[in-house]
């Protein structure tokens, strides 16, 4: 009876240090299909590998920047790695919310043993950011509500009397500045230098004024192509791996409008604040989901272009249709025939100012 009982509490012991051991780590995404993608191709491997790691999806990556500052100014920072674009990771880097990386320690190198830094090259955008993929916000429209003459220009989004109804669009000002100007006749070289001035602003908001009563605003992802799933808009803005899994996993009545698509970049940052051990944590997850074949790997599952020059080679088809995937990623040549880059800088300077001027705006009747 003795030996039983101290049998059970040695097993006992042992499962609470079992599950005492396991711990959690919060990766903060954008949800849908990408997180999706991140989960198969990144989370679920490395958790095999390190079964004392659990990991928690978070999809609160729209309001990164707002919650790292407050969690910065609580002193209470519970994200381990957080996915963000380029402009907000320049932001959070400046305001010493992110940690410094080094790509040559802190990242793998390629497997024919290219440095990580030359591999991920241009793309390393700022010293706390860690390149994930390269993707566009364009727009998806209803193959059948636009008659015979699909949209093949950006500028269809304004044009109301040709394509009737409503129209997604982004609740922020990014990406929807830089088209209003395209629209308005600015040239494409000179959109953020007419930006950066009040009349350019005004020249934005006043070109976008003309459709606002024709406009759902979305901040998700996800909203757009539900949007167009039921038919409530007749075309919307979105991430172009959103508008993949749309059209060729759900098999929907939607095509893409490249023209004018505008390349961005996503990737991770760690913030600053965690304790040594989580820092440790945070570092030896990044440098597995950011090397060669992981990053090709996250190309199986949605149409967003890798940011290591060494795992593009490895893109081949996606892991449950079977179909080439290349085709469908907004860097091949029929894709990009007219593309716009993002301003990283620019937009990470300015930022703040213009969320407030376009808030002001949505606001007015």
């Amino acid at each position: 009876m003795k030996f039983r009982s101290v049998l059970i509490a040695a097993t006992a012991l042992t499962m609470v240090s079992s599950v005492a051991m396991t711990a959690d780590m919060t990766i903060v995404s954008w949800g849908g299909a990408y997180s999706d993608s991140q989960n198969n191709a990144y989370h679920k491997p490395y958790m095999a590998e390190n079964p004392d790691v659990n990991i928690i999806n978070d999809e609160s990556s729209a309001e990164a920047v707002a919650k790292l500052r407050a969690m910065n100014e609580a002193g209470n920072v519970t994200w381990d790695v957080v996915d963000v674009v380029a402009s907000d990771a320049i932001r959070l880097c400046d305001e010493g919310l992110a940690e410094v990386i080094d790509p040559d320690t802190d990242l793998a190198p390629a497997p024919d043993g290219t440095s990580a830094s030359d591999d991920f090259g241009d793309l390393l955008v700022s010293e706390c950011y860690i390149p994930q993929i390269v993707y566009s916000t364009t727009f998806g429209y209803r193959t059948d509500k636009v008659g015979d003459t699909p949209p093949t220009d950006i500028c269809a989004v304004f044009d109301t009397e040709t394509y009737p109804g409503k129209r997604a669009l982004e609740k922020r000002p990014i990406n929807n500045m830089e088209w209003a100007l395209l629209c308005d006749g600015v040239a494409k070289d000179d959109i953020y230098d007419v930006l950066s001035t009040p009349a350019g602003v005004d020249q934005a908001l006043a070109k976008l004024e003309t459709i606002k009563d024709d406009v759902v605003w979305w901040s998700s992802g996800s909203e757009t192509p539900q949007l167009l799933a039921d038919g409530e808009v007749v075309m919307g803005s979105t991430y172009n791996g959103r508008l993949f899994s749309l059209i060729e996993e759900e098999k929907q009545p939607v095509a893409m409008l490249w023209d004018a698509q505008v390349f961005d970049l996503d990737g991770w940052i760690i913030p600053t604040g965690l304790s040594p051990e989580r820092l440790a944590a945070a570092k030896k997850y990044v440098k597995f989901a950011t090397d060669t074949q992981r990053l090709a790997d996250q190309a199986k599952y949605i149409s967003y272009g890798p940011a290591r020059k060494s795992s593009a080679p490895l893109v081949g088809k996606h892991a449950e249709l079977g179909i080439d995937m290349a085709p469908h990623m907004p860097t091949d040549p029929k894709n990009a025939t007219n593309t716009f880059l993002y301003n990283y800088e620019w937009w990470a300077d300015n930022r703040d100012d213009l969320d407030a001027k376009f808030q002001a705006w949505l606001a007015k009747n």
